[in-house]
């Protein structure tokens, strides 16, 4: 009796997929971002309903991440991959068939949940399966496909909700498709973990070990800087996109995401040749600029002026994204692959969720614009202190290492 040969993808089409699935399950978060005033509109819920919204999805990614951020290590990386993508299909599912907002909170809660066990696993993954163990290549890709991701996510599902039929159904029903190709090839992958053990669900607070906490903790200002932004961006971006370009088009909203993401993409490619901490320093202070020039596209009215400070930071955002997660995937041990990139998505999503809740709560007194403007004011003073943080951090092994020499 002959034994039953299962098809596993090669090493290198694996390593692909578990970009793609990084790539995905940003997709999947940004995709309902420009539905969100169709929403309001159907439904009739205030601006600070919106952002709690937005703000249940980083929510539930750190609730995954401190319950079961090291699971992958424990259980391997092939079955984690696969339970999130199913996840992400529920998810899709209930935003398809939603019809309140009590329907929105439910959703985004699977989808922050299963996408903290998404990235934590196949972050980890895509540290195990780079052909040459290469950390500082494996983190510009996840670098590349998570801005790429999201910047695809916001346009596709803005294109898909103006133009095609059923704009509340169409993006979810393309979104979908592609999680089932990606679950597909998730259940064909080869096993990187070879010693798995009995899944341990508890809440872990985030552990670095010690050899690691150096350049975790610039990775971390890297984050709370570019992160922030994202937070505000795609909680507010589009509202706002569409009041300066004075259009109820959906794609004004997507196109804003867009704005950010794209060159936060490129400029990691750009950039990858520059030394992580330095990339970390220089990402932040054009994040400052792009900020500063961002509140001044608000207060004039300027909607050019607004998508092209939305560019300028962009490039900031992925530099120092692109900075701190070079730094930190170069130093990952192997044995704690995910807890520590669970630990740095920890950082990641607390940088998204708090400005969001914090802009939620302004704006019901505020208004939107002077709260863009407080909180693009207040990323860059945040940003100019990461930056000479960073800078004095980058600098600091240069200096030992010469002392020692």
């Amino acid at each position: 009796m002959t034994a039953k040969i299962r098809f596993r993808l090669p090493p290198t089409a694996a390593y692909v997929l578990v970009a793609a699935v990084i790539g995905l399950a940003l997709f999947a978060s940004a995709t309902p971002t420009p539905l969100y005033d169709i929403y309001r509109a159907d439904w009739h819920f205030s601006t600070l309903v919106l952002t709690l919204v937005y703000a249940v999805y980083p929510i539930g990614v750190l609730t995954a991440l401190l319950t079961a951020g090291r699971i992958s290590d424990d259980l391997g990386r092939r079955p984690v991959i696969a339970l999130a993508l199913l996840g992400l299909i529920a998810a899709s599912v209930l935003f398809s068939v939603a019809d309140s907002v009590g329907w929105l909170f439910a959703a985004r809660a699977v989808q922050g949940v299963t996408t903290g066990l998404a990235l934590g696993a196949a972050g980890a993954a895509l540290l195990d399966l780079h052909p040459r163990r290469d950390g500082q290549n494996a983190g510009l890709v996840n670098g590349v496909v998570s801005a790429a991701g999201l910047g695809a996510g916001a346009i596709v599902a803005a294109l898909l909700a103006q133009y095609a039929p059923d704009p509340l159904l169409t993006p979810f029903l393309v979104l979908l498709g592609l999680l089932a190709i990606a679950l597909a090839g998730a259940l064909a992958m080869p096993e990187p973990v070879a010693h798995t053990t009995r899944p341990r669900l508890s809440v872990q607070p985030p552990r670095v070990p010690p050899a690691t906490r150096a350049p975790f903790v610039l990775a971390a200002l890297g984050v709370l800087s570019s992160w922030s932004v994202g937070g505000v961006y795609l909680a507010l971006g589009p509202s706002l996109a569409a009041g300066l370009l004075h259009t109820d088009n959906l794609v004004a909203g997507g196109a804003a995401v867009l704005a950010l993401c794209l060159p936060a993409a490129v400029a990691q490619l750009v950039a990858n040749r520059v030394e992580p901490g330095r990339a970390a320093a220089f990402g932040s202070l054009v994040l400052a600029v792009g900020m500063g020039l961002t509140a001044a596209a608000v207060s004039s009215g300027s909607a050019v002026l607004f998508l092209g400070a939305t560019a300028v930071t962009g490039v900031g955002f992925g530099v120092a994204f692109l900075g701190a997660l070079r730094s930190l995937t170069a130093a990952v041990p192997e044995h704690s692959r995910a807890e520590v990139m669970s630990a740095f998505y920890v950082a990641c999503y607390s940088s998204l969720a708090v400005p969001a809740i914090a802009a939620g709560l302004v704006v019901s007194h505020l208004g939107l614009e002077p709260t863009f403007r407080i909180f693009t004011g207040a990323v860059a003073v945040l940003a100019l202190g990461v930056a000479a943080a960073a800078w004095r951090r980058a600098r600091t092994p240069l200096a030992v290492s010469t002392a020692a020499g």
